[in-house]
Formats: C-alpha cells, sequence, structure tokens
C-alpha cells in the first residue's frame, strides 16, 4: 500500500515525486518508457531556470531522474487498468497490481501525425518526430520542419547542423513562437519558409520520402517541394500533441482529452491530481510542469493529512 502513486515520469511526474519523497510518503512512480518524457529527446534547454548553460533535454531529465530515485521507488511497466473510485485506488501494469492512497496523473502527450499519405509507410526511414534522435541521418540532405509553433522553430533551427537546407512548411505566413526564436531563424542562412502551405502527401521511392506535394492555403494551388538534385529528403512533425489519458475516460472529467482540474491540481475524483501536460491549460512548458509536479505532491500530502476535498 503506497501513500502516492505517480503515472507518468516526465518532468511533472518526477518532480512531484521528488516533493512527495521529501513530505516522506511513500511513494511510487509508474513509467512506461523512458524518464523525462519529451524533454529527453529536446537538443537544448535554454529556458529553464537555474539550470546549467544550454543543457541537453536528456541531461536536464536525468538529472530529475537521479533527485526521485534518491526519495522514492520508480517501475518500467505499462498501466493497463485503473480503479480510482474509493479511498483506495488501484492500478494495474503489465506486470502487476498497486494499491495507494492517492494518485497522480502524469502521462504526458505524444506527437501529432499529419495524417496525410505517405506518412505511415515513410515514418522511421524519412519522417520522424525527434530531430536529436534522427537529425543525424541527414548530413547534407534537404530537410522539411512542418509546423510554425516554438517546438517546430527551435528544432529547425538545429536540424541545420546537418541539412544543408532547412525548409519550414507552415499553415500560415506567422509563427506562434516568441520573438526571439523567430527573429533568430529568419536571419538564418540555411532555413528557407514554405508559409501559407499545408502537406496534402509524402512521396517517394519504396524506402525513402523524396518529395512533399503541398497545397497554398490561400488559393487552393498544389505544388511540389523536393530537392534539385532528387536526392532522399528528411521530414520532421512538429504540430502540437495529443494527450495520453485514453486510460482514464468516463471517469475523470476532460476537455479535448486533457484532464481538467482547480489550481490545486484536484480532478473531479476525489485523491487523483494531473499535473503537466495531460492537464488543461494554456501553457506547456518545463517550468510549467514542474510547478504542476509541486503542487500536486503537496495537495496530496494535505489531503491524506486529513485537509477536505
Amino acid at each position: 500500500m503506497y501513500d502516492l502513486i505517480i503515472i507518468g515520469a516526465g518532468p511533472a511526474g518526477l518532480t512531484a515525486g521528488i516533493y512527495a519523497g521529501r513530505a516522506k510518503l511513500k511513494t511510487l512512480i509508474i513509467e512506461k518508457a523512458l524518464a523525462g518524457g519529451q524533454i529527453s529527446s529536446t537538443n537544448v534547454v535554454d529556458n529553464y531556470p537555474g539550470s546549467i548553460q544550454s543543457p541537453s533535454g536528456m541531461a536536464l531529465s536525468e538529472r530529475m531522474l537521479e533527485q526521485a530515485q534518491d526519495l522514492c521507488q520508480i517501475v518500467y511497466e505499462e498501466v493497463k487498468e485503473v480503479n480510482l473510485e474509493g479511498k483506495i485506488k488501484t492500478i494495474k501494469t503489465d506486470a502487476k497490481e498497486y494499491q495507494a492512497k492517492t494518485v497522480i496523473i502524469s502521462t504526458g502527450a505524444s506527437p501529432r501525425k499529419l495524417d496525410v499519405k505517405g506518412e505511415d509507410k515513410y515514418t522511421g526511414f524519412s519522417v520522424s518526430y525527434c530531430s536529436t534522435c534522427d537529425g543525424p541521418f541527414y548530413q547534407d540532405l534537404d530537410i522539411y520542419v512542418i509546423g510554425g509553433g516554438e517546438a517546430a522553430l527551435e528544432e529547425a533551427e538545429y536540424l541545420t547542423r546537418f541539412g544543408r537546407k532547412v525548409t519550414i512548411v507552415h499553415r500560415r505566413d506567422g509563427f506562434r513562437a516568441s520573438k526571439i526564436v523567430v527573429d533568430r531563424v529568419k536571419e538564418n542562412p540555411k532555413i528557407d519558409f514554405a508559409l501559407n502551405c499545408v502537406v496534402e502527401e509524402i512521396k517517394g521511392n519504396e524506402r525513402e520520402a523524396t518529395e512533399l506535394l503541398v497545397k497554398n492555403t490561400k488559393t487552393g494551388e498544389l505544388s511540389v517541394l523536393k530537392p534539385e538534385d532528387e536526392t532522399p529528403i528528411g521530414v520532421f512533425v512538429f504540430i502540437g500533441h495529443i494527450p495520453q489519458t485514453e486510460l482514464f475516460e468516463g471517469v475523470i472529467n476532460m476537455e479535448n482529452g486533457y484532464i481538467i482540474t482547480d489550481d490545486d491540481m484536484k480532478t473531479n475524483v476525489e485523491g487523483v491530481f494531473a499535473v503537466g501536460d495531460t492537464r488543461a491549460k494554456k501553457i506547456r512548458q518545463i517550468v510549467t510542469a514542474t510547478a504542476d509536479g509541486c503542487i500536486g505532491a503537496e495537495m496530496a500530502n494535505k489531503y491524506l493529512n486529513g485537509e477536505a476535498w
């Protein structure tokens, strides 16, 4: 019997574990894959206060993991079923069944796909959702980055280390990113833009993508983006994320798949909290995820100490 089970070991979940452990709560973190969540695949994190100069996402998440491991138990299993009603919560994984008095949901989100013809065919060969994982495979080739948010622009800038040219394909003519990032990208001589364009199809040979069929969002005109020398291309997709909350449908109140909480991270189910990218909120950054984790753990502790829900 645990005081607290945290589902997910991203920045929010690890922070919750650190604070819960410091409060002497018997805490278990369950993670199905890699601790650190999305930041583990981020090349440079330069907006997390107090971190070392230009740390990688992996380095930052590894430090968070080290801190959490000193204070709570972590297992790498996939949660298959949950029963969150009643005073005792039951969590079933692919290996074991656990029980706890409180639960923090920190399952994060996964990359959103384009859902166009050719995407699935070339995923793992020419289509990627992680620049640090796959960027080096496209040395001296043309790279196309799909998206117009902060992540898309930062990853496009990073990919100029490998590609001979990086083209940002975005459905609008403006970007949803901070001005400092937009200015850096616009000033980079290796970055081009295909604005007011959406990808209709990813085309290529049996193994590699070689061109993009795009449509102009204003005129409807179709055109092809491809290298002049007919070499293979890399396609990196950064168009947002999908919350990983299917397990909690019908039990936890949600909005567009994101879990609804109050300012104390409380859900509609007593003893259950949600933190990080799983939660319905306006800003999703590492710093807001860690803040959520802190609040969630502190409120779980107060609840266990008899504070009314």
